[in-house]
């Protein structure tokens, strides 16, 4: 039989996303994709600095350091093959155990994420970022200018997850855009005991939650729903989690307050929003991803 990835968790990412690349994108956005190639070329034994989703990538793969191999993590790259061998380069000079990765030279590479069964596939391309959310892969267009994560859990992988269009189906934030926060409260304690329909990232929790059951004696994995519900729509949410059997960690239900400085304190190594607003808040303080999904999004 065959190699496969079943039962792992399967991260795709981007160059962009995992390390830095700003001054060389700066260069092909300004001239054009030969320049950029021979840049990287000159560069191949410079390693590349660590980019906004670098901490994730590296603590997650922590979790294999265990004979039981849990995460898998992948190069699903727009960039060349040569640009690649510095992608690559970099990757080995970290330490990380990347040895798969796609580099498409400009093609869009989100079409390879289904035969990888990708749990979430990180990108700077908001295109690729839609297109993978449409075929149903938690995806989020990171956000390169971010806030680094902290280096003070170093034995612990922190995400926080909006709830509404992330976690959730956007099916209240329909209320709340055509009719208001009162009908949108009304709506959600008439449907206080009807679990809300999946969101996009409910896969990714999921995933999250069996490695969470695992018990790495070296590595944890912390959650948080960071909210812009308040009570009474707060109730809606939790329930919602009970019934798929799912605990997060820490639940903060803002009442539409700044999100930034509340994540600053959590401290984690990403936040998934589908508000563009919430997520320039986020980066200022952490790594952050925009989930284009749901009616905010819309075309």
């Amino acid at each position: 039989m065959g190699i496969n990835l079943d039962g792992r968790l399967v991260v795709a990412i981007s160059s962009r996303a995992l390390f830095d690349f700003e001054e060389e994108n700066l260069v092909f956005e300004q001239s054009d994709d030969r320049a950029y190639m021979q840049l990287q070329r000159e560069r191949l034994d410079i390693p590349a600095k660590p980019g906004v989703a670098f901490s994730l990538v590296k603590k997650l793969l922590a979790f294999n350091e265990t004979p039981s191999q849990r995460v898998e993590v992948v190069i699903l790259s727009r960039n060349d093959p040569v640009s690649g061998l510095r992608v690559m380069r970099s990757a080995q000079h970290y330490e990380l155990p990347i040895i798969r990765c796609s580099f498409t030279r400009g093609e869009a590479p989100w079409r390879y994420l289904k035969p990888l069964h990708a749990n979430l596939f990180l990108s700077t391309h908001l295109s690729d970022v839609r297109a993978a959310l449409a075929a149903g892969v938690p995806a989020a267009q990171v956000y390169p200018h971010s806030a680094h994560a902290s280096d003070a859990h170093p034995g612990e992988v922190r995400i926080a997850f909006d709830g509404d269009a992330v976690l959730f189906s956007d099916e209240a934030e329909q209320v709340y855009q055509s009719e208001g926060l009162n009908a949108f409260q009304k709506h959600e304690m008439d449907k206080v005991t009807q679990p809300l329909p999946d969101g996009p990232f409910k896969p990714l929790l999921v995933a999250l939650h069996r490695m969470q059951q695992a018990e790495i004696p070296h590595m944890r994995i912390r959650t948080a729903l960071v909210t812009a519900r308040s009570a009474p729509a707060h109730e809606r949410a939790i329930r919602t989690l009970m019934d798929w059997n799912i605990e997060v960690d820490e639940a903060m239900f803002l009442g539409g307050l700044d999100k930034g400085e509340f994540l600053r304190e959590f401290e984690p190594d990403f936040f998934f929003d589908d508000q563009t607003g919430h997520i320039e808040s986020a980066a200022r303080h952490v790594p952050s991803g925009h989930v284009a999904s749901g009616v905010r999004n819309a075309d």
